[in-house]
Formats: C-alpha cells, sequence, structure tokens
C-alpha cells in the first residue's frame, strides 16, 4: 500500500486526522471486501474500510490482500466539501467523517448491513436457546454448527464458525456461488477446499425438530440422512441499517459516487447493487474513466480459458488419490488421503467425493446441460469402507491411518440416466487429485450395540457392504463375542472384491460368518437376501440366536432388498403404513417381531440407502 498511516496526515479544523482515498468503503462485509480486493488489483490503491466492529467478514483475505482497515470506527456523516480548501484533487469532494477520523474520498461504498428483525424461519423449528436467527452462539469451539442459508450472509457465519473451530455443515440447497459477491464464493469455495465446512448445495432441512435438547434437522431428501447439531443458525436476509442511510447528506447521495451494498428495490432512488455486481457499479459510477477488468469469467465462458483446467483443479480439488485397486474394470477400491483436516470417523459414515464436469470420461455419453455445468463439481457421498487387514496381516484400525477407503462400482449410462461421477472416476490412477468432502455425522453406526454378546447381522448389496467392513472390524476390535454374519449379493463372484478378506476373517473367528450369493452363476442356485430369511439359513447362520430381543439388523444397498414401509392414504381418508409389493428384508424381520429403527423410534432394524 502506498498511504500513510492516519496518524501521520495532517489535522484539519474538525480536531480529527484526514487522509485522502480513492474509495472508502463502510462495512467489512463480503460484499465490501470483494470491492476493496478487486478496486485494487486494478489499480485503485488507496482504498480504505470503515469497520465499526474489531473483525471483517473474512479475516484471513486482510492479510493476503495487504487491505487497509479501520477497526473500531463508526461512520458519522457522508458530505460533499470544496476540495480546494484541504488541498485534494478536485475530485475527492466526499468527506467521509467517522468517531475516529475524517477521510477526503472520491467515492463511498456503503457496505454495512443489519440482520432485518421482521424475519421468521420458513420451517417448523422448536422454541429451543439452540436455534439461532442472524447470529452464531457464543461458545462455537467444538460444537457441530448448522447453518442454513444462500446468501453472503450464510457464508460469513460459515466462516466465523469455522475460524472459531466449530464443526460446520451449511445447508444452502438451491445456492448458486455465483450469485455470491467474488469475497464470497472464494471464501465459500475456500473452506470447502480445506475441509473446514461442509456444504450441502442441494438439500435443506424441511424441519427443525429436537431430540435429547439438541437441535434435530430433517431433511426430505433421501441423500441427506437426519442430522443431530449442537446448535442450528438461520442466515437472514438483510437490511441497510438505518442509522448508515441516515449519514450520507442529500447532496453527498446526488452526486451518484456513494453506493449501497443491497437489492436496487430496497430504494430505487440511490444507486445500489447486490454483492455479486457491486464491484461493477462502484466502478462505473467512481472510476468511469478507468478501464477495470471484467470479473473472472464463469460458468462455459471458462471453457476456453487457457488452462483452465488446471486452473479449475487448484481451485476446487483438496485431496489425493493414494490407491485404486481394481477388483475388475467396473469395480475399484479407492483410497484417498486429504490435504487439510483428519480422517477419523465412526464405523458407517460416509464422506463426499467428488470430480469435476471438465474430466474426461470413460464412455461416450454425453451429459446433459455440459455446457452450462462445465465448470461445476460433482458430488456423490459414498460410505466409507475399511481394508480390513494391514501391510503386516494385523486387523487395521483406521485410527492409524491418514487415508480414507471406499469401494466404487461403475454405474452404466442408460437411456434414462448418463452418470457424471463414476464414468469420469474409471479414468483417474494413483496420484490424481480429486475432491473429497469434510466428514458429515452419518447415523448409520454401530452405537445402538451395546451388548457384546448381541447377534449382529449385516444384509448388503453390491458395494452397500462397504460399510460393514468398517463396522465388522471395529466390533472385532472391541472384542465382540456374539454371532456376527456378513451377507452380500453381487451379479457375479468377480464382484466381490472383499471375498478373500472376509474368507480370513472367518478363520479368524469362530464367531463370524460370511455369506456371499452371486446370482448370475451357474455353479450357485440363484438366491437373494430375503431367501436367506424366509429359508432358515440365515438363522442357522448364527447358531439360532435370532431373537429379536439379542439381534441388530443392518441393510445398506438397494431400496428394493430393504423394502421401506410407506405412508398411504386409505378410503377414509386416513394413512397408514403398507410395504412395497415386492417384498422386502424389512417386511420379513417385521413379521418376526423386529422394530425399524427410525425418527424418535429406536429399533433393532438399521437401514442406508444407496440410491
Amino acid at each position: 500500500m502506498t498511504n500513510r498511516p492516519v496518524s501521520d496526515r495532517p489535522s484539519t479544523e474538525r480536531g480529527v486526522n484526514e487522509g485522502c482515498y480513492d474509495l472508502v468503503i463502510i462495512g467489512g462485509t463480503a460484499g465490501g471486501l470483494s470491492v476493496a480486493i478487486s478496486s485494487q488489483r486494478s489499480g485503485i490503491e488507496e482504498v480504505r474500510i470503515v469497520e465499526q466492529g474489531s473483525t471483517v467478514a473474512f479475516p484471513e483475505l486482510v492479510p493476503e490482500n495487504r487491505l487497509d482497515i479501520g477497526y473500531g470506527e463508526r461512520a458519522l456523516s457522508v458530505e460533499v466539501i470544496d476540495p480546494s480548501e484541504r488541498g485534494a484533487e478536485p475530485d475527492h469532494d466526499l468527506l467521509v467523517t467517522t468517531d475516529h477520523h475524517a477521510y477526503r474520498t472520491r467515492g463511498v461504498l456503503v457496505a454495512q448491513r443489519e440482520t432485518d428483525p421482521a424475519w421468521i424461519p420458513p420451517i417448523p423449528v422448536p422454541e429451543s436457546a439452540r436455534v439461532h436467527v442472524g447470529e452464531l452462539p457464543d461458545h462455537v469451539a467444538d460444537q457441530d454448527i448448522l447453518i442454513i442459508g444462500t446468501s453472503d450472509n450464510a457464508v460469513e457465519l460459515v466462516a466465523q464458525a469455522a475460524h472459531q473451530g466449530g464443526g460446520v455443515v451449511l445447508a444452502g440447497g438451491g445456492m448458486d456461488p455465483g450469485l455470491l459477491s467474488p469475497a464470497g464464493e472464494h471464501m465459500l469455495r475456500r473452506l470447502e477446499r480445506e475441509r473446514r465446512a461442509t456444504i450441502l448445495y442441494r438439500s435443506v432441512p424441511d424441519q427443525i425438530g429436537e431430540q435429547g435438547g439438541y437441535p434435530l434437522a430433517y431433511f426430505n431428501d433421501r441423500r441427506t440422512p437426519d442430522l443431530e447439531f449442537d446448535h442450528v443458525v438461520f442466515a437472514t436476509t438483510r437490511r441497510r441499517p438505518d442509522a448508515v442511510h441516515q449519514v450520507v447528506s442529500p447532496e453527498a447521495l446526488a452526486t451518484g459516487r456513494v453506493v449501497f451494498l443491497g437489492l436496487p428495490d430496497e430504494d430505487p432512488s440511490i444507486p445500489t447493487a447486490p454483492g455479486w455486481a457491486v464491484g461493477n457499479v462502484v466502478a462505473e459510477k467512481v472510476f468511469p474513466e478507468r478501464e477495470v477488468p471484467p470479473p473472472r469469467p464463469k460458468l462455459t465462458q471458462r471453457a476456453s480459458h487457457a488452462g483452465a483446467i488446471d486452473e479449475l483443479r487448484d481451485e476446487h480439488y483438496n485431496a489425493t488419490i493414494t490407491t485404486f485397486e481394481p477388483t475388475h474394470s467396473d469395480l475399484w477400491v479407492l483410497r484417498v488421503r486429504p490435504d487439510h483436516g483428519d480422517t477419523s470417523h465412526l464405523p458407517g459414515q460416509y464422506a463426499s467425493l467428488g470430480l469435476g464436469y471438465w474430466e474426461e470420461r470413460v464412455d461416450d455419453a454425453v451429459d446433459l446441460g455440459l455446457d452450462d455445468r462445465w465448470t461445476k463439481l460433482i458430488r456423490r457421498s459414498y460410505s466409507i469402507s475399511h481394508p480390513i487387514f494391514d501391510e503386516h496381516g494385523y486387523l487395521a484400525r483406521q485410527v492409524e491411518s491418514d487415508e480414507l477407503e471406499f469401494y466404487i462400482v461403475l454405474v452404466q449410462p442408460t437411456p434414462d440416466n448418463v452418470p457424471a461421477l463414476t464414468p469420469r472416476l474409471a479414468r483417474k490412477r494413483p496420484g490424481d487429485r480429486i475432491y473429497l468432502g469434510p466428514k458429515v455425522a452419518g447415523r448409520y453406526t454401530l452405537s445402538s450395540v451395546t451388548d457384546p454378546g448381541a447377534t449382529v447381522v449385516f444384509l448388503s448389496t453390491g458395494t452397500g457392504e462397504a460399510p460393514h467392513n468398517a463396522m465388522i472390524t471395529e466390533l472385532f476390535h472391541k472384542g465382540h463375542m456374539g454371532p456376527i454374519v456378513s451377507a452380500v449379493t453381487v451379479r457375479r463372484w468377480a464382484d466381490l472384491g472383499y471375498l478373500d478378506k472376509h474368507r480370513e476373517l472367518e478363520r479368524r473367528y469362530p464367531n463370524y460368518r460370511y455369506l456371499p450369493l452371486p446370482t448370475r452363476e451357474s455353479d450357485v442356485p440363484k438366491r437373494y437376501l430375503q431367501d436367506l430369511i424366509t429359508d432358515g439359513d440365515l438363522a442357522d447362520a448364527v447358531g439360532g440366536q435370532f431373537e429379536p430381543s439379542r439381534t441388530h439388523v443392518f441393510l445398506c444397498g438397494n431400496p428394493a432388498m430393504i423394502g421401506l414401509p410407506e405412508e398411504v392414504e386409505q378410503d377414509d381418508g386416513t394413512k397408514a403404513s403398507a410395504f412395497p409389493e415386492t417384498t422386502g428384508v424389512v417386511e420379513l424381520l417385521s413379521d418376526r417381531g423386529f422394530m425399524l429403527d427410525r425418527r424418535g423410534e429406536p429399533g433393532n432394524i438399521h437401514y442406508e440407502e444407496y440410491w
């Protein structure tokens, strides 16, 4: 910066130190920081941010961009002056006075915003001290925080919570990062890349309940399980503070060089712009003679940008593929090591993997709307698997690993569905880069298995056995003594990526059985998991100890195999539960006295649908 410290500038008759700037920004919000950074990069170095608080929206950006900020300064007035009386440039005819200093300037951006007191959450919420509107709780460190919103304000709250050491999930269903301010979009990408926050771009809760005194977010989306948090925070709509609006004199407003951050329909009589466009508006109003570079191209405009793919990979990817072991061409065991954050998780939980639409596919299918998606990231959630044995042949321990293992099958395109991620993942090899999302606390875990003598049964289809690998390994580490059975249906013997490891577990642990059921092999009869129950083979495999009172059953994979009941409306208008036409495992177990584990209703049938 070429600016001298305010204390080195000459005093005025106002009794405060006065400095000269090209632009003064009132408020260190995401929009304010965006304009400060973009202005400096356009050669407008004399930029001052006036922030009445002790920090700005994204503190990391201050030293990185050498921003000039006056903390603890409250703006008192913005008025027109005669610059010749103060020896200033003729066009520096605005004076911003704060409770500490005064600044002669060419233009002003009023970026301060405040919570709209009339705003209320759009979904049902309980009356709880753990549900907040517009601001974080007092203590965030080591707390699980859900922030709901799609605006810059939501990103600001996420950044604050992450900076204070909270575990943050942003439910931004419908969020378009391109409509955030540039600083907001940059920080959102950064928080996600550094695994400091989980961003749910497609999911938003439809209700906040309460369980054991803690908020429970109910998502009407089978891709996102119901999640419990320490606190839930709603990012609100924000408005221009009346006090800040009142400090701008009519004469200053008439210059057209005082711009307000916000939506134009708030007050059509003054220059106003949303965060994503405010930089251009300020440049047009305050520096019309300058050739200000346009914003960085978005969407398909970047497709022709030289080096765009490398740039996008650097922007989005935060992990490295360390292992890529094909069971066959369409089935792989994949291990990923993140650049940031740890890999701790509970057996049965999941993480998200992602690749860009810019990556090449292994097939000839064409993604729908690829031109509009080219710069975007494809994210999919996958249950975390487990290597079972380490390189020395001992039972592996996840706590000793800095990697996560996944078990993934290539999804083939059909006339009705063109998969986006796995055909791109199929081209990757060890050393390639990938996106790995932060941990999300999935509820498909062993938390209900507290009796070391209980019977534990795992039933899965295909790669649905991935979380069961981790759970079974955990049970053996804990010294579980009761019967353990894992059964999985696949098409071919070749589709059993962990077969040899499970056979070794059988040799080492007399209380363990592995029951693979290939359905398209000539050497074995065609059977499904339902047949194991109806024929009594599952009860035999656990030594007859298949009573609901001491048995937990875990189901993962094809929803048709699981067969969850649905509510249907009856002729009299009431609703009742009905099982699908095709009999699933849940119906068979329910007939035998087992109970489904659902919201607020603990049971012994636990499930995780895979699509």
